[in-house]
């Protein structure tokens, strides 16, 4: 890893202030990233930007490649002549931190984006020969209208398993459709090109986040079929997950479509490639989601209730690892390697030099052997207080068990164990460190419980939480530890 000795925020997109009922990537971006830099900040780390669909998870995505409509800044729109004063008015909503409702986000937003669509005359044609994934992602996304939003495998046998005569059907009846969405991802790529330009200019990186699959109700399932577990139907035959631990009895049930590594290595991995590599046009780094389903993933029987019945099933390691560093020296990755983690695992990491991730919140249950302990850091890894997954620290503080809190208090010289806890991180040995948002502004709200339903990727920040005493403090504990 060639980052520096440096620290960053984990903050999502859809967190910011932004005054349309979601954070996009209008003013309260450029001012978040103008804070990192006052804050003495070097990174961004976010969630998945893409599509998303039911439930407005960002790990299970549209699309691999597409980004998401909804973080595109309307007022953009406004000031190209696109959209009118009143029509910015009518969704338009406090900046006081109320959550996200997405179903409205994306019923006001759509019905502004078709508007600015219609008055649009820009040129789309060297945008659609750069994104080669377009055409397929346009049409899929106006199916899914047209379909009212039913999974892939509800679709027509005809389009589900694409036959040409009735694509070729589809395409002239949804041509209007099929233009709105590419217009979409044309409008989205030109802010977040800008965006991203801001950041480096403010000496801001900005984190990715790869989620390890593509959800089952996406475009590559739908058009790429032949890198998947499907059965002659186009439907999986094993689903992702992972087994009963210590947190789930009964594991967990992620539903993905598992890769076919085999079909996967005869075209020389070609699509982990291509997806990379659009990953490394928006990211500066990027951390891979569930790093451990690259030595061996659990496999679920798709028609199972649960992931008790699962095995495993070994994947492609360091063979695709290798190629996808070489393919893209100048991308830096973490592995976020959390889980069951075996000697395979470690010995997969170690050899494919990838930072792994170091959670503070997990270290003071087990005592002095525990491997997330700061004592027990290593120069090469990501130190994170938590990760979205995570309780905030302060909502942490509040639900930890009362011996991993005494032995925190312990271990760490103070009954005061959050300032304590940010302290600990920022002089880990590691070589970067992570805090969520919420853990500068002692929030308890949560980015998102696993396993439940409802009530995730909702947190927002207020306009008037990001102070500059906020970022001075920041600063002058991330000069103390040499951040």
């Amino acid at each position: 890893m060639s980052l520096k000795r440096c620290s960053g925020i984990l903050m999502p997109l859809f967190s910011l202030p932004s005054p349309y009922g979601i954070g996009d990537m209008g003013r309260a971006a450029y001012e978040f990233i103008d804070f990192l830099s006052d804050a003495g900040q070097s990174l961004w780390q976010l969630l998945p930007v893409g599509h998303t669909g039911a439930g407005a998870s960002p790990y299970q995505s549209c699309s691999s490649f597409a980004g998401n409509p909804m973080y595109i800044d309307l007022y953009e729109l406004y000031s190209l002549g696109l959209l009118t004063k009143d029509e910015l008015e009518t969704v338009a909503v406090p900046c006081d931190g109320s959550p996200v409702d997405h179903t409205a986000v994306e019923q006001s937003h759509m019905r502004l984006l078709r508007l600015a669509f219609g008055r649009d005359t820009a040129d789309l044609t060297d945008f659609e020969n750069a994104k080669p994934w377009l055409n397929d992602y346009a049409l899929f996304m106006a199916l899914r209208r047209k379909y009212d939003c039913a999974h892939i495998t509800d679709w027509p046998q005809s389009i589900r398993l694409r036959e040409s005569s009735a694509l070729e059907k589809m395409r002239a009846e949804l041509a209007e459709d099929v233009e709105f969405y590419k217009y979409l991802q044309f409008v989205f790529f030109r802010q977040w090109q800008a965006l991203h330009s801001h950041a480096a200019e403010r000496g801001i990186a900005l984190v990715g986040d790869m989620p390890i699959y593509v959800s089952a109700d996406s475009v590559e399932v739908w058009a790429e079929p032949e890198w998947f577990l499907l059965d002659p139907n186009g439907y999986p035959s094993e689903v992702s997950g992972v087994p009963p631990d210590r947190f789930s009895a009964d594991g967990q049930l992620w539903g993905n479509p598992l890769y076919d590594y085999a079909a996967m290595k005869k075209d020389g991995y070609g699509w982990w490639i291509r997806r990379i590599g659009a990953a490394a046009e928006m990211f500066d780094v990027l951390r891979i989601d569930h790093f451990r389903a690259f030595e061996s993933f659990w496999a679920v029987p798709a028609d199972a209730d649960t992931a008790v019945c699962g095995h495993w099933v070994k994947g492609p390691g360091n063979e695709l690892l290798g190629i996808l560093t070489s393919w893209f020296p100048s991308m830096e990755f973490i592995a976020e390697d959390l889980g069951i983690v075996t000697d395979e695992v470690r010995k997969m990491l170690h050899e494919s030099g990838l930072p792994g991730m170091e959670v503070l919140e997990f270290a003071f249950d087990g005592g002095s052997d525990n491997a997330y302990l700061p004592h027990r850091h290593v120069e090469n890894a990501v130190c994170y207080t938590g990760t979205h997954d995570n309780a905030p620290l302060s909502l942490w503080l509040r639900s930890e068990s009362d011996d991993a809190l005494r032995f925190a208090k312990d271990y760490l010289g103070t009954d005061e164990l959050h300032d304590a806890v940010m302290r600990a991180g920022l002089s880990s040995v590691s070589r970067v460190f992570i805090a969520q948002m919420q853990d500068w502004l002692r929030s308890d709200i949560r980015t998102n419980t696993p396993g439940t339903v409802g009530g995730n990727w909702t947190f927002r920040i207020s306009s008037d939480a990001l102070t500059s005493e906020l970022a001075e403090n920041i600063r002058r504990l991330t000069e103390i530890y040499g951040r």
